[in-house]
């Protein structure tokens, strides 16, 4: 019987076709061969450009029935999709095949060696490692992952290649379907980084948390691999309280390595190579990406050689700005697990610098005042520290307001600041003489639209 990915006459209509990851498959699927088509009743950027070169940008916004047809092989439908959607409807009266975002990669990788990368935490990190090595390596391989990486024009390829490298989002598949994306993929290799509590709009109990990532090992194909990161206690215990006899497993930790003038050196079966990324989390992630490569053929040395030069995926302790005593960063962490790991990192790499640290609470979760306590201690490590929010992000997400002292006793760091102006923001950081400093700037919004890198080199520029 063909699969989908083995037949290059489908037609495929797209209902939300400009969502970030949406497009991309889009895209894919168009240069697989596929007829594709798709509506959308917003479309930004760069999702409007990239459709548009391809011809792929419905002529106007809206939602339209009539592209609804009986000669459609699939419908893709995207978070951004109503129930109510009048494409939907009339797809679901019709009896139309319609799939999620995951179900439809499960669908084009049936024939495929399906490698998928789970956990609260390090998942974009963890999947472009793997990406980045399998490149360097020369194999052929797809994949999907939820951020710009350096080498690769798109986050989503679908091709008829033997293997693909999957993020997985724990996040709902679509508005009809809301179990996690991540228990539609069945990997045949998986990967677990670790579980913290987030997503509590979603997910409001831990138990009911951690219940999906119990899940997700039980979708784990008979005789497959999961790698799974045994310092995480919470993790550990899962694993080993539900075993299965079918299945191979690798705990990984902390790699052997040196941290010498900034620089960390990392060892891996008497293989050794300096790294250009850092931090605990990064060499965890390292160490998770090291087992899947070896199970994709990859030599050791060749691992070491690759990852040499990985420079790590877009917003992931990013440099903004530097010169020979300061560095700014830029990090997409907000969950209370992301923003300890960053703010130790950096502390870690640069123990000699003052350490100074704005967050930006801006997902649902972190503007919650239920969740403040979840960020016990995130921030101890920096010397200065202001958490930022601002009250149009509280009433875009209908959220009643939050204290500021309820903010500064989640997270139980004296002296924090708690802005809540962008023009504040600006003048607190204005505030600090950056000599010997290391700034980070943690977000997954954009300060209430502050220029972080005209800021960044306006403290880094002729200071060399």
């Amino acid at each position: 019987m063909n699969t989908l990915a083995q037949i290059h006459s489908m037609e495929v209509h797209f209902i939300a076709i400009g969502g970030s990851v949406m497009h991309q498959l889009a895209l894919a699927l168009k240069n697989k061969g596929y007829l594709v088509t798709g509506s959308d009743d917003e479309i930004f950027e760069p999702a409007k450009s990239n459709l548009s070169a391809r011809g792929l940008l419905p002529e106007e916004n809206g939602w339209f029935p009539e592209k609804i047809h009986s000669k459609l092989d699939s419908i893709i439908l995207g978070m951004h999709a109503k129930q109510d959607n009048p494409e939907l409807l009339k797809a679901r009266k019709m009896g139309l095949k319609i799939y999620s975002f995951p179900e439809y990669i499960y669908q084009e990788s049936l024939s495929k060696t399906r490698v998928v990368v789970g956990g609260s935490h390090g998942k974009t990190t963890t999947t472009s490692m793997i990406m980045h090595v399998m490149k360097h390596a020369g194999k052929n391989f797809d994949y999907l992952v939820g951020a710009r990486l350096d080498g690769f024009d798109q986050s989503v390829n679908i091709t008829n290649a033997p293997v693909i490298i999957c993020e997985g989002d724990e996040y709902p598949a679509s508005t009809i379907e809301k179990r996690p994306k991540f228990h539609f993929l069945f990997p045949h290799i998986a990967i677990l980084t670790g579980i913290a509590w987030d997503h509590i709009n979603v997910f409001p109990t831990f138990e009911f948390y951690l219940e999906q990532f119990q899940i997700f090992i039980n979708k784990i194909e008979p005789g497959g691999l999961l790698i799974y990161n045994e310092t995480d206690l919470v993790l550990n215990n899962l694993v080993l309280e539900n075993k299965r006899t079918d299945l191979r497993y690798q705990p990984y930790g902390l790699p052997e390595h040196v941290i010498e003038e900034g620089s960390t050196q990392v060892t891996l079966e008497n293989e050794t190579g300096s790294l250009s990324v850092f931090g605990n989390h990064n060499l965890l992630n390292l160490h998770a990406s090291f087992y899947v490569c070896k199970n994709l053929g990859i030599l050791t040395k060749n691992f070491i050689e690759a990852i040499s030069f990985f420079t790590g995926a877009s917003k992931r302790l990013e440099v903004l700005g530097k010169n020979d005593d300061t560095i700014v960063f830029r990090d997409f962490a907000h969950a209370p697990s992301k923003v300890k790991a960053t703010i130790e990192a950096v502390k870690q790499q640069f123990p000699h610098r003052k350490l100074i640290a704005a967050l930006e609470l801006h997902t649902y979760s972190s503007l919650n005042e239920k969740f403040m306590n979840e960020y016990q201690g995130a921030l101890d490590k920096a010397d200065e520290a202001a958490v930022f929010y601002s009250t149009h992000a509280l009433s875009l997400k209908r959220l009643p307001d939050l204290p500021a002292e309820k903010v500064q006793q989640g997270f139980g760091k004296k002296g924090l600041v708690v802005i809540n102006r962008r023009e504040e923001l600006e003048k607190w950081l204005h505030s600090f003489e950056y000599k010997n400093t290391n700034l980070v700037l943690m977000s997954s919004g954009n300060y209430d639209g502050a220029d972080m890198l005209t800021f960044a080199n306006l403290f880094t520029k002729n200071k060399r």
